[in-house]
């Protein structure tokens, strides 16, 4: 065998990496969403299937980090894993996104990993016991993108019609969106794709926040101390101290919610956040299973 895949499934986008027997990434690929609970299942395999099909001729293996498996597919990953065979003609193996993730930024068996992107999710290993929380969807999942975008969403129409005071996060809205009323912004986004317009409501509400709006500084800062309250969760459940935190997602990218995250941070942790695209995380424990 001289190429393995690595799949990192994700909420708006699956990666799929071709990579040769040393872990170097030849080749990528973006195909559709693969969270079965936002996406549906056969949509999600599709997607999947999707990204392998591209570079199956190359490779006999395919190692798939799929959101929410261990959450509600746990029973079901070996059906998944036939039908994926069925459709790409290539040996699989799925495990958990969020095993993915901590690979991509470390080499340890023990640690944690927090990532923040269109959901939030923390999940931590210590000499072969594992504890995790939140991941329970974008109606409970503090921290994340939709979570952010959803206070967002809130705080705009309240100062768009009244019951609160209106500032530059709700001017950048209404330009984004390119509208003067709050009618018309309630039409374009319960019309669009629902996911993708409150994750792009957190995207506003951070520029918002780096041009001192007050309110988008506060609920970036809140969604930080929430993400910080899960790790923290997760570490104290586990008694780990000093370890490696892998630290992932796009809420990262954001000053206001990395700062609260670091200094609301319990325990210790040395906090890694990878250089390396998640995905590469897949391609390590693809080499790990070929190798065993």
């Amino acid at each position: 065998m001289k190429h393995v895949i690595g799949v990192d499934g994700g909420g708006t986008k699956t990666m799929t990496a071709l990579a040769d027997m040393s872990g170097r990434i030849l080749a990528e690929i973006k195909t559709g969403p693969s969270n079965p609970r936002n996406a549906g299942l056969e949509a999600s395999i599709e997607n999947i299937a999707k990204g392998i099909n591209k570079f199956k001729e190359k490779a006999e293996f395919a190692l798939i980090g799929m959101p929410s498996v261990q959450e509600e597919y746990g029973p079901q990953i070996k059906s998944i894993e036939r039908k994926i065979k069925n459709k790409t003609g290539l040996r699989c193996s799925i495990v958990s996104d969020q095993l993915v993730a901590f690979r991509s930024g470390s080499d340890e068996k023990d640690g944690e990993v927090l990532i923040a992107g269109t959901g939030c999710v923390a999940h931590g290993w210590k000499r072969g016991k594992e504890e995790k929380t939140s991941g329970w969807g974008w109606l409970a999942d503090e921290g994340s993108a939709m979570w952010a975008g959803k206070l967002a969403i809130e705080k705009t129409f309240r100062g768009l019609d009244g019951r609160d005071m209106s500032g530059i996060m709700a001017k950048m809205i209404l330009e984004e969106f390119k509208s003067s009323t709050p009618e018309d912004l309630a039409a374009k986004i319960y019309g669009s794709d629902f996911l993708k317009v409150i994750s792009l409501f957190c995207i506003i509400a951070d520029r918002a926040a780096e041009k001192g709006d007050k309110d988008a500084k506060q609920i970036m800062s809140e969604s930080g101390r929430q993400a910080a309250l899960s790790a923290n969760t997760v570490s104290k459940k586990l008694k780990l101290f000093s370890f490696p935190l892998v630290s992932a997602g796009s809420m990262f990218k954001s000053k206001d919610f990395r700062k609260s995250f670091e200094e609301n941070l319990e325990r210790n942790p040395i906090c890694i956040y990878p250089k390396d695209p998640p995905v590469s995380g897949a391609i390590k424990l693809a080499l790990e299973r070929i190798r065993e």
